[in-house]
Formats: structure tokens, C-alpha cells, sequence
């Protein structure tokens, strides 16, 4: 790592000579992190989230959105481009990292972190594999950019929630992606500045996104606001630059995203004292295939059913916290969800679906359950609290309780705020194995998957991607 007097030369020279001190300090960060910066429990972090990327991907490789991408991918080939998961065709790295990145995303299973704002930092690794092929770096330097682009966008929730002001959060996984993409270029801080201001100023994302009847656009989003990140990252690479002053200007992302609200800038302590990246510890993976908010939900939903011993269920009440309720809760919709979108996004159908059939797959959201009558009746007779005393409870945990009175009178409840795979409730390296084995279960035989899982747990040995992408074709 440079030193500090290093550091406050080159924050005074980012974009153009303009001072943006938040600017510098990322840009600054992604420059200076090397491998040899990383601690070895960040190492086996990232191997442990590819693998289960690889994983959900795999199992959503066929599914609807994830196959548009495709269909849209396969049209900008590029001989020496990003292979498209799954496949041989190679095409242009922002094009790989949208198709990609949607099929990381779509069945609501990669990983996820809490705080004033929540995000799926996994969301970035499309997107810096692709960069990685595309410009034949090394592993490790996949491994490294992958921890930078975790710090920064993981510091980012702890800064300001941008949903509070209708914004999307893929607005901080874009950034993180962009200071990822320029430390995989090896770009130097005015360049890597330059890929950040081209990435934040023209790519703002809106929460309307996750409002309402979600679509399969919710599934895209994240892999959209990486692939611009890409795009900026090739242009500065190049030598375009990036609008001044993205953060602090006049017109820049305090001001128009936050309406000049607060963000805590020690939440930026460590990397402007360039702490070696950790915050990937601090994230979760998910257990279930659904929105996390609702992980604690399942696991009280089916300990519940266990303990019903068939009894009919004569009403349910769910007590949720403020969060869960704004996200996967009030929106009408989310009462007679339609689309897969929409209900892996609802805490009542995700509670319904848990006491019904004892755990939540990704089959749990067809078409046809759905429009099962079963679940629908058992809608009807669920209703859903806000609880101020779970709000107090989050995000340290994702406090939810459920309540459920049967035809017989009698009544069980379960509450649980740390569900498996939390920071406080981690999964150890067999349980998120028995999860890659599981989603790729059905689509490879059993050596290819051990061959896979062997690779990513030995990542940083091999010399390049080309042996992973060939292991992953379908």
C-alpha cells in the first residue's frame, strides 16, 4: 500500500483536477490493493461465493430471463471475448456480463448484505470474470478485484441508504463493480476515477424496480448496472473521461441521490486508511431461494410445520420489522403475487409456501403454485404485522416471528433472527458444497461437479478462467 502523503497527492489530481475527496478515496483504494494485500480467509471468501454463483446460475440457466440475455448475448460474439456460461460462444465482456449476471441473480439465491442499504454484492463477479477473460489476467488478480469491489460497495450500504430516496441499491453495486474493473485493468487512480464518474453519473438506477408487480427486469438490474461498469471501465482504459465531481458536485450523487441527506463518511474509514479488503466476511449466503429479508421467516415457517403434526391451520399472522414490511409486504401485489418476481418477493406467499410444503425451492415459484387454490386459501387466512421490537433488531439480525392458531384452538409461534448462512449463523464450506451439489443436481453428473468444486477451491492456483469456463459448459 502507498503511503498517505501519496494518497492526498493523488486525491487532489482525480477528474480533471477537480477535488472530489469521496472520488479519490475509491479511486486511490482499487489502485493500490495487490494480492499480496489480501489475508487468506478473504481468499477462500471469494472461492466460496464463485462457487455459488456457479451454483444458482446453473440452476437458472434455462429459466426465462436468463435465456433472453442469452439470446441477446449470442448476437455480439467476439472471437476473443467472455465466454457465456454454460457455453463455448465467446462474446464481448459487457455482453457477458449482463447474460451472465442475470443468470447469477434470477432465482433471488446469491449472496447478500445488510445495512442502511441491502445489496447482493455477489452481483459483481459476472462482471469481473468477463474483464479477467477478456483481458487475460491472472486469478489472482480476479480473486483481488473481487475483494476490492466487496469493500467498497459493502461500505457503501454502511454510508447512506439510497432506497430511502427511491433509488435502487445496484447504484453501489456498480460502483463497486467499477473500482473492481479498474484494479483487474491495472489502471492507474485518474483512469480508475474516470471509470467511476462514467459509471455513477449516466447509470442511476430507480427503485421502481422492485415496486409493485416486479418483472423479470428485477432479476436484470444488477447485471446491467455491472456491465456498465465494464463499459466504463474499457472507455477509460482508453483514455475517455468522466464527468467531474460525481459525488460532491453540484448536480452529483449527494445532491440528486441522496437530496443532500446524510452519509456517514467513517463508514469510508478503512479504506481511506487502506485497510486490506475484509468486508466480504460481513455478508451472508442464502439458505433459501428467496429475498433475504424473508431467510428467518422459512426457517421459523417450516420449524412450525413440524411441530403442527397435520394440524389444520385455522389462521397465520406473520410479525415482520419495518424493512421487511416495505420491501416484501405492503405492496398489494405482493398478496396475489403473478409473476416468480413478485412472490419470491412476498413474505406472506414465502411464509405460505414454507408451512405448506416444508421448504422452499426454486420450484416453489412456477407458474403453477401460483395459482395453486391451497396456497391462495392459506393467503386468505394469514394476516402481517409490523413489530417495533423486531425493527429494533435489525439489520444485527432479520427478525421475524410467526404465529399459528389451528382449527383445534391451540397456538405455536416461532421467532428467528438469524437465519443459516448469516454472518451470525454462517454456513460452514460442506453446507454451501451440499447447496452447489443441489443446484447443479439434475443438469451435470456428479463428476463435473466435483470437478468444478474442485477448481473453484483451488482458484487461485490456476493459472487463468479457461479451465473453469470449460468445466461449467452445459
Amino acid at each position: 500500500m502507498a503511503d498517505e502523503v501519496q494518497h492526498k497527492q493523488v486525491t487532489r489530481q482525480t477528474s480533471d483536477g477537480a477535488e472530489d475527496r469521496h472520488l479519490g478515496l475509491l479511486a486511490e483504494y482499487s489502485h493500490r490493493t495487490a494480492w499480496e494485500d489480501l489475508a487468506a480467509e478473504t481468499v477462500h471468501e471469494v472461492k466460496r461465493r464463485t462457487l455459488d454463483s456457479i451454483g444458482v446460475a446453473v440452476a437458472a440457466f434455462d429459466k426465462d430471463a436468463p435465456s433472453i440475455a442469452r439470446a441477446y448475448a449470442v448476437e455480439l460474439t467476439h472471437p476473443d471475448g467472455a465466454t457465456l456460461w454454460g457455453l463455448e460462444t465467446r462474446v464481448a465482456p459487457e455482453a457477458a456480463a449482463f447474460a451472465n449476471g442475470v443468470m447469477v441473480r434470477y432465482l433471488d439465491y446469491n449472496d447478500t448484505y445488510l445495512s442502511l442499504e441491502p445489496l447482493h454484492p455477489s452481483d459483481v463477479l459476472p462482471a469481473l470474470m468477463a474483464v479477467c477473460q477478456y483481458r487475460q489476467r491472472s486469478v489472482r488478480d480476479f480473486i483481488t478485484a473481487a475483494a476490492v469491489a466487496y469493500e467498497v460497495g459493502v461500505s457503501l450500504c454502511d454510508a447512506a441508504s439510497i432506497r430511502a430516496h427511491r433509488w435502487d441499491h445496484v447504484m453501489y453495486t456498480s460502483i463497486g463493480a467499477a473500482c473492481g474493473v479498474g484494479n483487474l485493468l491495472g489502471l492507474s487512480v485518474p483512469e480508475i476515477a474516470n471509470a467511476i464518474a462514467i459509471t455513477v453519473v449516466p447509470h442511476a438506477p430507480m427503485r421502481q424496480t422492485r415496486v409493485g408487480e416486479l418483472s423479470m427486469w428485477k432479476g436484470a438490474a444488477a447485471a446491467r448496472a455491472v456491465s456498465h461498469a465494464v463499459f466504463a471501465g474499457l472507455l477509460a482504459e482508453k483514455g475517455l473521461t468522466g464527468p467531474s465531481m460525481p459525488f460532491e458536485g453540484e448536480m452529483g450523487f449527494f445532491r440528486q441521490l441522496l437530496e443532500g441527506g446524510s452519509f456517514d463518511p467513517t463508514a469510508l474509514d478503512g479504506i481511506e486508511a487502506g485497510t486490506p479488503p475484509r468486508r466480504i466476511l460481513d455478508t451472508y449466503v442464502k439458505k433459501w431461494p428467496v429475498e433475504y429479508h424473508a431467510q428467518s421467516a422459512v426457517d421459523a415457517a417450516i420449524e412450525l410445520r413440524d411441530d403442527l403434526d397435520g394440524a389444520a391451520i385455522e389462521s397465520v399472522q406473520i410479525e415482520t420489522f419495518k424493512t421487511a414490511y416495505e420491501i416484501i409486504a405492503k405492496d398489494p401485489e405482493k398478496w396475489a403475487p403473478r409473476t416468480r418476481e413478485t412472490a419470491d418477493h412476498s413474505l406472506p406467499y414465502i411464509v405460505a409456501v414454507s408451512l405448506t410444503d416444508g421448504t422452499v425451492t426454486k420450484d416453489s415459484f412456477s407458474e403453477d403454485r401460483l395459482r395453486d387454490p391451497g396456497l391462495a386459501e392459506l393467503l386468505g387466512k394469514t394476516t402481517l404485522v409490523e413489530d417495533d421490537e423486531l425493527t429494533a433488531g435489525y439489520p444485527k439480525g432479520i427478525p421475524n416471528r410467526v404465529r399459528v392458531t389451528t382449527s383445534g384452538g391451540g397456538s405455536l409461534e416461532r421467532s428467528v433472527s438469524f437465519p443459516r448462512g448469516h454472518a451470525m449463523n454462517p454456513m460452514t464450506d460442506s453446507d454451501l458444497k451440499g447447496k452447489f451439489f443441489e443446484n447443479v443436481a439434475g443438469r451435470w453428473p456428479g463428476e463435473r461437479a466435483r470437478r468444478t468444486a474442485g477448481l473453484v477451491w483451488d482458484l487461485e492456483n490456476q493459472p487463468d478462467l479457461e479451465g473453469l469456463m470449460k468445466a461449467i459448459q452445459l
